[in-house]
Protein backbone atom coordinates (compact mmCIF):
# COMPACT_ATOMS: atom_id res chain seq x y z
CA UNK A 1 0.00 0.00 0.00
CA UNK A 2 0.91 3.31 -0.64
CA UNK A 3 0.02 6.95 -0.08
CA UNK A 4 -3.76 6.88 -1.24
CA UNK A 5 -3.88 9.17 -4.61
CA UNK A 6 -7.77 9.42 -3.86
CA UNK A 7 -8.37 9.43 0.06
CA UNK A 8 -11.67 9.44 2.12
CA UNK A 9 -13.74 12.01 2.85
CA UNK A 10 -15.59 12.77 5.60
CA UNK A 11 -19.05 11.18 4.53
CA UNK A 12 -16.85 8.75 2.01
CA UNK A 13 -16.72 6.50 4.77
CA UNK A 14 -19.45 3.88 7.04
CA UNK A 15 -19.24 1.44 9.62
CA UNK A 16 -17.73 -1.81 8.64
CA UNK A 17 -15.44 -0.63 5.43
CA UNK A 18 -11.97 -2.01 5.29
CA UNK A 19 -9.05 -0.62 4.42
CA UNK A 20 -6.21 -2.24 1.84
CA UNK A 21 -4.00 -4.76 3.25
CA UNK A 22 0.27 -3.54 4.15
CA UNK A 23 2.73 -5.91 4.01
CA UNK A 24 5.50 -4.87 5.47
CA UNK A 25 8.79 -7.33 5.34
CA UNK A 26 11.12 -7.32 8.62
CA UNK A 27 14.17 -7.57 7.57
CA UNK A 28 17.22 -7.29 10.37
CA UNK A 29 17.98 -3.64 9.04
CA UNK A 30 14.63 -2.37 9.42
CA UNK A 31 14.23 -3.70 13.04
CA UNK A 32 17.74 -2.02 14.23
CA UNK A 33 16.90 0.93 12.37
CA UNK A 34 14.18 1.63 13.62
CA UNK A 35 15.14 1.12 17.23
CA UNK A 36 17.96 3.34 16.82
CA UNK A 37 16.05 5.97 14.86
CA UNK A 38 13.42 6.14 17.62
CA UNK A 39 16.33 6.01 20.67
CA UNK A 40 15.84 2.74 21.83
CA UNK A 41 18.90 1.44 22.49
CA UNK A 42 17.65 -1.60 24.39
CA UNK A 43 20.51 -4.37 23.03
CA UNK A 44 16.90 -6.94 22.07
CA UNK A 45 16.56 -4.90 19.17
CA UNK A 46 19.95 -4.88 17.88
CA UNK A 47 22.10 -8.08 19.28
CA UNK A 48 20.91 -11.41 18.48
CA UNK A 49 22.83 -13.49 21.49
CA UNK A 50 21.95 -11.21 24.12
CA UNK A 51 17.86 -11.25 23.20
CA UNK A 52 18.39 -14.66 23.08
CA UNK A 53 20.05 -14.88 26.50
CA UNK A 54 16.65 -13.13 27.36
CA UNK A 55 14.41 -16.04 26.16
CA UNK A 56 13.90 -14.53 22.71
CA UNK A 57 13.98 -16.27 19.57
CA UNK A 58 16.03 -12.91 17.85
CA UNK A 59 15.61 -9.70 17.83
CA UNK A 60 12.02 -8.19 17.68
CA UNK A 61 10.29 -4.63 17.13
CA UNK A 62 10.13 -2.45 19.50
CA UNK A 63 7.04 -0.78 20.63
CA UNK A 64 7.78 2.88 19.16
CA UNK A 65 8.02 0.85 15.87
CA UNK A 66 5.14 -0.97 16.09
CA UNK A 67 2.87 2.27 16.65
CA UNK A 68 5.03 4.30 13.92
CA UNK A 69 3.94 1.01 11.38
CA UNK A 70 0.42 1.62 12.36
CA UNK A 71 -0.06 5.49 12.04
CA UNK A 72 2.01 5.50 8.89
CA UNK A 73 -0.61 2.36 7.69
CA UNK A 74 -3.84 4.49 8.45
CA UNK A 75 -2.45 8.24 7.05
CA UNK A 76 -1.75 6.42 4.06
CA UNK A 77 -5.09 5.31 3.67
CA UNK A 78 -6.61 8.55 4.81
CA UNK A 79 -4.43 11.00 2.98
CA UNK A 80 -1.85 13.93 3.71
CA UNK A 81 -4.88 16.08 5.21
CA UNK A 82 -6.05 13.41 7.65
CA UNK A 83 -4.66 13.89 11.45
CA UNK A 84 -4.31 11.24 13.54
CA UNK A 85 -6.35 12.12 16.72
CA UNK A 86 -5.56 8.71 19.07
CA UNK A 87 -3.87 5.68 18.40
CA UNK A 88 -4.37 3.11 21.52
CA UNK A 89 -2.62 -0.30 20.83
CA UNK A 90 -1.44 -2.92 22.33
CA UNK A 91 1.46 -5.04 21.82
CA UNK A 92 0.64 -9.53 21.55
CA UNK A 93 3.29 -11.90 20.04
CA UNK A 94 6.91 -10.26 18.88
CA UNK A 95 7.51 -9.86 15.28
CA UNK A 96 11.55 -11.40 14.35
CA UNK A 97 13.78 -10.62 11.42
CA UNK A 98 12.19 -12.36 8.42
CA UNK A 99 8.55 -12.19 9.51
CA UNK A 100 6.16 -10.21 7.42
CA UNK A 101 3.80 -7.94 9.48
CA UNK A 102 0.30 -7.44 8.01
CA UNK A 103 -1.74 -4.96 8.89
CA UNK A 104 -5.14 -4.98 8.20
CA UNK A 105 -8.18 -2.33 9.55
CA UNK A 106 -11.98 -1.72 9.68
CA UNK A 107 -14.07 1.37 10.10
CA UNK A 108 -15.97 0.78 13.36
CA UNK A 109 -17.26 4.14 14.45
CA UNK A 110 -17.77 7.66 11.94
CA UNK A 111 -19.20 11.05 13.23
CA UNK A 112 -18.80 13.60 10.52
CA UNK A 113 -14.88 13.68 9.89
CA UNK A 114 -14.07 11.59 12.53
CA UNK A 115 -13.59 8.02 11.68
CA UNK A 116 -12.82 5.43 14.30
CA UNK A 117 -10.43 2.40 13.00
CA UNK A 118 -9.80 -1.60 14.29
CA UNK A 119 -6.69 -2.16 13.47
CA UNK A 120 -4.72 -5.45 13.44
CA UNK A 121 -0.72 -5.99 12.57
CA UNK A 122 -0.64 -10.60 11.87
CA UNK A 123 2.64 -12.04 11.86
CA UNK A 124 3.71 -15.83 11.76
CA UNK A 125 3.00 -16.34 15.54
CA UNK A 126 -0.06 -14.40 15.54
CA UNK A 127 -1.49 -10.56 16.42
CA UNK A 128 2.07 -8.84 17.16
CA UNK A 129 -0.28 -5.89 17.81
CA UNK A 130 -4.01 -4.76 17.68
CA UNK A 131 -5.73 -0.91 18.83
CA UNK A 132 -8.00 1.58 17.42
CA UNK A 133 -7.15 4.47 15.88
CA UNK A 134 -9.49 7.56 15.84
CA UNK A 135 -8.81 9.79 12.42
CA UNK A 136 -9.97 13.29 11.38
CA UNK A 137 -10.27 12.70 7.86
CA UNK A 138 -9.16 15.70 4.85
CA UNK A 139 -12.32 18.03 4.11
Amino acid sequence: MTITTNPPKAGDVQVGDTLPELQIPLTRTFIISTAIASRDFQEVHHDHELAHERGSADIFVNILTSNGVVGRYVTDWSGPESRLKKVAIRLGVPSHPGDTLVLNGEVTAVDGPTVELAVRGMNRLGAHVTGTVTVELGS
